[in-house]
Parts: C-alpha cells; structure tokens; sequence
C-alpha cells in the first residue's frame, strides 16, 4: 500500500471517467419518499454517496466511484451531504443505515462492503451488465 493511497481504494489515483453524472432535485416539494423514487429512477445504476464522483468526501464512496468507473457504467450519484432529508430518508426507505448506497433499476444492491465483494467475485459485472 502506497503512502498517496491510504485506504488501498480501488483506481483511487484515476479521475472518475465520463459515465458518473451528479444529478440534484426538480421538484422538493413532493412527499420525501417520492423525492427517493425520483432519484433512484433518473438511472438504472444510481448511487446515494458522500460527496460527488469527482471529490468523493469518504473513502467508501471512492470505493464505490473507482469500482463503477472500472465497470464502464454510466451511472447517477447524489451527494447526500447536500440535504438532511434525504440523507436520514434514504436511510428509513432502504433500510440501510450506511452510504454509500448503490442501486440498480430501483432495487438496493448494497453498500461498499457488498460492492466490493460483488466486484472481486465478478457479481456485480453481471448484475450491471458490464
């Protein structure tokens, strides 16, 4: 492990490629579920996470920007850092009480653990169809 890559993050030294798009709300007047459905439905690969693909604010979520990004996927984030409703609604609505979160067609996949499981087994290329 490397003194410029302390947390030994996956592709941690690449600049996100061209598949990361950050997405923020139209509409936050809509019930705060709807505000998720919203989200999560402006891509089939979304990811709730701290910060943005270009300057993730934690090292699971550049985990799980370096693990997309050597899939090829063209995916949505939303940094969850930006708004406290969503961030403790995300949570109450998945389930799951970490980010990041990543989902796919609208199902939760899981956080950076998973991810990263799923990445190294080849799972996650083929629940993503990388």
């Amino acid at each position: 492990m490397s003194n410029d890559n302390p947390f030994n993050i996956l592709g941690s030294d690449k600049v996100p490629q061209e598949g990361a798009t950050a997405v923020s709300e139209e509409n936050k007047s809509n019930d705060l579920n709807e505000r998720i459905k919203a989200l999560i439905g402006s891509s089939d690969i979304f990811l709730f996470m701290k910060g943005n693909a270009a300057m993730p604010q934690c090292g699971f979520s550049a985990n799980t920007i370096a693990i997309l990004d050597a899939l090829n996927v063209k995916y949505n984030t939303f940094d969850i850092l930006s708004d406290m409703d969503i961030r403790q609604g995300v949570k109450e609505f998945s389930n799951w009480p970490t980010y990041p979160q990543l989902y796919f067609k609208g199902q939760l996949v899981g956080g950076n653990d998973i991810i990263t499981e799923m990445y190294h087994s080849g799972d996650l290329a083929q629940v993503l169809g990388a």
